[in-house]
Parts: structure tokens; sequence; C-alpha cells
């Protein structure tokens, strides 16, 4: 199979790279064309054939790059595959994918997250899948944008916001020992006073304990910022990791029981 290009698919693709659009719909290339809805239809699903454009979901197409020879697959940037496949809706890049895109972990990534009021059902074609997380519109908040390609940014949840979501859904990020490593490994370029407004605004209390602990254990903040948090706590314990079975020593100061060894939090640092 050839990849030619007729002289409407070669202004289609020319308009593509004009636009910086890592990813397109039927209505920008009907745009770019000059043609009804239809005809483009038409003259896409024949670059489809020639391996010229890969379809990702209905409406949603990428280039497949001609540096690539003869491969009819392109799975493209999965963050902006998820940004224009989740569109008008409010999102951001989250848990362990902002830990990757924050440098925040050593550990190869082979799903994307993405947090959104309303969630789509998971993506998952040519080998890239995509999970979306409902979260509460009053939820949305420590959020940046960050460069995904030469052409493309993405919202992402900023350094702190991330520590909390990983916090809070310790199963998102691989485990409270990810996060605290994460943390370790940025501890310098955190701001303790957002990490704790951003804890307080969450409101949930196993975040309020985590965040506490994580802190302390890994020497940000101060005593005033500790003492912030601990304002918060009630009687009840909470699990440092509810990924992992219950064990360990019940820790009164920050109302968890600590079922992650000291050991492994430091042997994970030091990886």
């Amino acid at each position: 199979m050839m990849k030619t290009l007729g002289p409407q698919t070669a202004k289609l693709v020319q308009g593509i790279y004009d636009r910086g659009l890592d990813v397109f719909t039927l209505a920008d290339a009907a745009d770019i064309l000059g043609l009804e809805h239809k005809a483009t239809s038409g003259l896409i699903r024949a670059a489809i054939g020639r391996g010229v454009i890969t379809r990702m979901r209905r409406g949603s197409f990428l280039l497949v790059p001609f540096e690539l020879g003869s491969d009819t697959i392109y799975t493209g940037n999965s963050y902006v595959v998820g940004h224009r496949l989740l569109g008008d809706r409010k999102h951001y890049v989250s848990f362990a994918s902002a830990m990757d895109m924050h440098n925040m972990t050593t550990q190869p990534q082979f799903i994307t997250w993405f947090s959104t009021e309303k969630p789509l059902r998971p993506y998952n074609e040519h080998g890239v899948e995509i999970r979306f997380v409902k979260t509460k519109l009053e939820h949305m908040f420590g959020i940046t944008e960050m460069w995904s390609t030469p052409h493309q940014k993405v919202p992402v949840s900023d350094l702190e916001r991330t520590i909390i979501d990983g916090l809070h859904t310790t199963s998102n990020v691989g485990g409270y020992s990810e996060i605290d490593k994460g943390a370790w490994m940025r501890r310098a370029d955190i701001d303790p006073t957002k990490l704790v407004d951003y804890a307080l605004r969450l409101n949930v209390g196993a975040v309020i304990r985590r965040l506490g602990f994580l802190m302390e254990s890994c020497d940000i903040g101060s005593a005033c910022h500790h003492g912030a948090l601990q304002a918060q706590l009630t009687p009840s314990f909470s699990l440092l990791d509810p990924m992992l079975e219950r064990g360990g020593q019940f820790q009164s100061r920050w109302r968890l029981q600590v079922n992650v060894s000291r050991d492994e939090l430091m042997g994970d640092r030091s990886t």
C-alpha cells in the first residue's frame, strides 16, 4: 500500500500542520478544505485506507507521520488525545500521569489519567489506555498548563495538587510509597503553604492525616504548617496506604495506622 496524497489530502495535511493540530476533528478538516462534512468524511475515509490518517474515535483523527514508513497506526501523544477527547469538559491530567509530567516518578507509565467533572468511558485503542476519573466541580482547583508537545499545552494538576490527589487515591499513583518518593524528589520546589491550603480546601480527613505524615517525613514545611493540619484531626484513624493490608503501628500524632515501613520508604527514595 502506497501512502499517496491527492491534491485535497495534501491540502488537508498541510492545513493540519499549519494550525499545529496534533489531533483534528471532522469539523477541523471541513474548515481547512472548505468542503461539506459529507465530502470531507469521504476524503478522510480514503486517507485512512491509504494509511495517511488514523481514527481515534468517531469524529477524531490523527495524521500518521510519514517517517513511520509503511506503518498505518499511530497513537500520538496520549495527553493530547485525552485533552481533545474531553473537549469542553473541565479537566486536567492527574495522578501518576501528572507525576510523570512533573518529573516525580522513575517508573514508566502505561495508563494516562485525567480528572474531569463529566468522565468518558475509558479509551483503549492501539495500545494507548486513558482513564477518566470523576471529580466534583468545586474540587477542580490547583490546575496549571504544561507543554505536552511542541505545539500543544494541556491542563495538568500543579505540583502541590498532584501530591494531594496521590494522597487521596493512592491506587492511581502506584501506592503511598510512590507519592512519598515523588515528593522527596521535588521537595525543594514544593510550596508548603499551598499544600496545606489545598488539603484543607479538599477537606478529606485521610488526606490531611497522610499529608501531615508526608510533610514531616520529607522535611517539608514548618511546625506552623504541620499545626494547621493537626488542628483538623478527628479521633478516628486512617490507613497510610489503603492499597495495602492493615498492619503496622498506630501513630497518634497523625491518627494513622502506618502500614508502610520506614525502611521501605527510605529504600524507594534512594532508587
